[in-house]
């Protein structure tokens, strides 16, 4: 039996404890705070020799192919956010994921503006 199999129960799914998964680590490595809703995309960067990647860091590269935000990522592989913070805050420090801050809701367009933008474009 291989290892990896080792952690499933078929009925059950999964029995790897979300603190096994992110090695006892409850707080990101980032130097701040990853927000639920910030955008994670992968950088296309190799990882580097000395990248410890569990298979979890590996799906969640994979999920970020496209701009993802964090919450639907978590959503994604079934993980508590918190365990996702942990192991996204591992890939920005080998620099293979970018993390963009959502975008603060004061900075959008507002329901006025978007009907000038329609009322223009329908007065083309």
């Amino acid at each position: 039996m291989s290892r990896e199999h080792e952690w499933v129960d078929e009925e059950a799914g999964p029995v790897v404890r979300p603190y096994a998964v992110a090695r006892g680590r409850t707080r990101s490595s980032a130097t701040s705070e990853i927000d639920l809703l910030a955008s994670v995309v992968a950088s296309g960067l190799p990882a580097p020799a000395k990248a410890e990647l569990s298979v979890q860091h590996r799906r969640l590269l994979t999920g970020a192919g496209q701009s993802r935000p964090v919450v639907e990522l978590a959503a994604e592989l079934d993980l508590p956010v918190g365990v996702v913070r942990v192991l996204l805050g591992d890939l920005l420090h080998y620099g293979l994921v970018t993390v963009r801050p959502p975008v603060p809701k004061n900075t959008a367009a507002t329901e006025n503006l978007l009907r000038e933008v329609i009322n223009g474009l329908k007065a083309l």
